[in-house]
């Protein structure tokens, strides 16, 4: 792994960020004594909509489900 002095790091940040989003990270160092690594940040994997249809079983009423018990509750009705 590269190391780079502060001033160099200063210099030259854009390029070496630039290489470290190509997977070559890099460690800035003062008077020669290591202070910190910059590495890419890893992205998120994007959230899949739907990836578990057809392995859950909802029931028909799933909006509906205990509305009657939970107007009770607010409203003292039904039940």
């Amino acid at each position: 792994m590269k190391t780079v002095n502060m001033h160099e790091a200063k210099t030259h940040l854009s390029k070496l960020v630039e290489a470290a989003t190509h997977g070559e990270p890099f460690v800035i160092a003062k008077a020669g004594k290591p202070l910190v690594k910059v590495v890419m940040v890893e992205s998120e994997a994007p959230r899949r909509t739907g990836f578990l249809k057809g392995q859950v079983d909802m029931p028909e009423d799933f909006d509906d489900m205990f509305a009657d018990d939970i107007r009770h509750m607010f409203e003292g009705q039904g039940g």
